[in-house]
């Protein structure tokens, strides 16, 4: 399940893999740039942006469920990280804290739409996907719409699961990142990551018609 997910939602690029090092060199990093935008440097918060805006991206179009929602919930959690930067104490890392407000944009906003659930909307979260030169167009037609059917049954997860599987699979986050990000215990996260995939299963077997999986 785990390869799969990845594998169709590569989006020409590899998932993120955020070790223990490089987010503590991260964090050091972005420590310098927030206490340079703390002190009025606009530049600095600007670096800051230009270093989260597609990753943040990339994961909101998964909460989101299209481009367009995914890029207004990234443009509100950079307005709302400015004004509340002065609150930032770095009792977190800030990208930790930026997903955090970020997530609750996101998920605000999709509460207030009417879901549809529709392939359409699977499609605008699904995006292009990478392709092998020598796929045929059958393959590739083939790819495209399994990505849309893992799209459409990411979104009919609760709002847990869908985050917690989106930060793991998609993103390829640390069980301990990932427990940063939702301020949740690392076993929380781990039972929970479980509980997601069982049910992701048991959606695209129900799409693909197969005999769902024997549970526990």
């Amino acid at each position: 399940m785990a390869r799969l997910c990845r594998e169709l939602f590569a989006r020409g690029r590899r998932p993120i893999h955020w070790t223990e090092t490089s987010v503590n060199h991260q964090a050091q990093s972005d420590a310098r740039l927030v206490e340079a935008a703390q002190e009025g440097d606009r530049d600095a918060f600007g670096d800051l942006v230009q270093r989260y805006q597609d990753r943040l991206f990339n994961t909101m179009l998964r909460i989101a469920g299209s481009r367009e929602d995914a890029a207004d919930a990234v443009q509100d959690a950079f307005v709302q990280a400015y004004l509340k930067l002065e609150t930032f104490r770095g009792d977190a890392q800030f990208f930790t804290w930026l997903y955090r407000i970020a997530m609750n944009v996101a998920l605000s906003r999709r509460r207030r739409m009417r879901p549809t659930g529709s392939l359409d909307a699977a499609k605008d979260g699904a995006g292009e996907e990478p392709m092998d030169a020598a796929s045929g167009p059958g393959e590739r037609l083939l790819v495209q719409e399994q990505a849309e059917q893992v799209q459409s049954a990411l979104a009919d997860l609760g709002e847990q699961h869908r985050k917690i599987l989106v930060l793991r699979e998609m993103d390829g986050c640390s069980y301990e990142v990932i427990a940063d990000i939702l301020e949740l215990p690392v076993g929380t996260v781990r039972s929970r990551l479980f509980r997601a995939r069982m049910q992701l299963r048991e959606k695209l077997h129900e799409l693909w018609n197969e005999e769902a999986p024997q549970m526990g």
